[in-house]
């Protein structure tokens, strides 16, 4: 198999931390040892590792949905400080649901010839599976860990595991 990417999706204070404006919840936190264990792999062999985080502007139509959240420069934007980045990683700033939408995402994937993108993250119902939804349409193979990703609602988390199983394509684990 060739190089991988880990796609390490919104671990940022605004979701993670209970302060945060939309805190995922203590499912959220628990998987936090298990994101660092997979960034620690992907690192060790030479794969890439990619951190894509919200970073919007205070004016976004996303809170016309949400709370405001990750506004670009803010402590809630900020990766958490038990997650912190190398210098060999990369950070792709979004202000959309998908890691692709408006982002250079789909440029570091080729430079890097990754052919399987393993995802791990918050929320698992929304930036997660918009970002599986995506690699299907690039025809990338897509592994999403259920240890790695969480959501605020579970009736959703448990959803978006089927769909980006069974439809999406992905693989579970």
């Amino acid at each position: 198999m060739g190089k991988k990417a880990l796609i390490v999706a919104d671990m940022l204070n605004d979701f993670l931390d209970p302060g945060g404006s939309l805190y995922v919840g203590a499912q959220a936190r628990e998987i936090i040892p298990f994101v660092a264990l997979k960034i620690a792999e992907f690192r060790a062999p030479g794969h890439v590792v990619i951190f894509v985080c919200d970073a919007h502007a205070p004016d976004d139509r996303e809170f016309q949905l949400f709370a405001l959240h990750a506004v670009k420069g803010s402590w809630g934007a900020e990766i958490i400080p038990e997650l912190p980045p190398a210098p060999s990683d990369y950070r792709v700033a979004k202000t959309r649901y998908s890691a692709f939408a408006h982002t250079n995402l789909d440029d570091i994937l080729k430079q890097e010839q990754v052919e399987e993108v393993h995802v791990v993250g918050v929320l698992t119902s929304i930036c997660v599976m918009e970002t599986v939804k995506e690699l299907f349409d690039r025809d990338l193979p897509g592994l999403v860990y259920r240890q790695g990703v969480a959501d605020s609602d579970p009736e959703a988390h448990a959803f978006a595991l089927k769909q980006m199983q069974r439809v999406l394509g992905a693989k579970v684990v």
